[in-house]
Parts: C-alpha cells; structure tokens; sequence
C-alpha cells in the first residue's frame, strides 16, 4: 500500500503463485474510476482464465497523477498490456487537459469550438502527436495510443 493505493507490485510472482503462464499479449489492463475510487483488473484476452485485480483505492479521484502512481505501481512499463476502460480513463493516461478545452479528442483534431462545421465536416485530421502544451495536451502520455482497445 503506497500513497492510498493498494497494488501488486510483483505481477509476474502473483501469477506464479496462481499457476497462471504470464504471457503480456494474452492479457489486457481495465481500469476503471470514478470520483472516489481507482480500480486496476488484468482480463485474460480468450477469457479462459479469471480475471486478477492488481489495484485498487477508495480515497483517489480520477486524475493523471493518481493514474500516474496505479501505473508505476503495478510496473505497467515492464508488461505493456493493451488498456480498456471509459473514455475518462483513456483521457487521463494520453493527457489532454480536462475540462472545456478546443481540441478534446485525443484521437483526432477535432475543435469543439467550430461550431459552424460541427454538422457538415464528418472528417477530422488524425492526431499526429501527444506532445504536452500542444492542441490541449497537458501532460505526458502514460501510454502509447497504439495500447489502447
């Protein structure tokens, strides 16, 4: 337990312990948040296998540096598995300021504020980067955008 979250920091010992071949492709990362809570599961990709929580907090919000912290807790570094979750979640580990911005989609540059294309443009430009202080980016991507499902 560290800093209100309570985490494996051993992934590859606690499957082990669980008989369970840790191979980082076949898994994939849900985290789920809310205002109150954070909430970390590895669900096995052919479903075949239980799913195993790896962190967990009743007293951290959802925010980049709570997500942060789940990140470097749980060695996400080391595994890459590929991340479900809401959008929120998605937001906060890619890095886009929160909040009424212009450009809020993290995966395309579309302008909430040009309202006059909003019904006749269907296509926006893709993202090319996450870099923070650009088109609303605010911090440092936790992940790769690749790694999200």
């Amino acid at each position: 337990m560290e800093r209100g979250l309570v985490a494996c920091t051993d992934i590859d010992v606690l499957m082990q312990t669980l008989n369970i071949n840790h191979i980082p492709l076949d898994w994939r990362l849900f985290i789920d948040s809310s205002k109150l809570s954070v909430k970390a599961v590895l669900l096995h990709n052919g479903n075949t296998l239980p799913s195993i929580p790896v962190g967990h907090s009743v007293h951290n919000k959802e925010s980049y540096e709570n997500m942060e912290i789940l990140m470097e807790a749980i060695n996400y570094d080391k595994f890459k598995w590929q991340i479900c979750g809401d959008i929120k979640v998605v937001a906060l580990l890619l890095g886009p300021q929160q909040g009424f911005t212009k450009y809020c989609c993290f995966i395309c540059e579309w302008d909430s504020r040009a309202q006059s294309l909003h019904h006749s443009r269907k296509d926006w430009h893709a993202r090319k980067s996450l870099k923070p202080g650009i088109m609303n980016v605010e911090n440092q991507p936790l992940v790769e955008l690749s790694k999200i499902l």
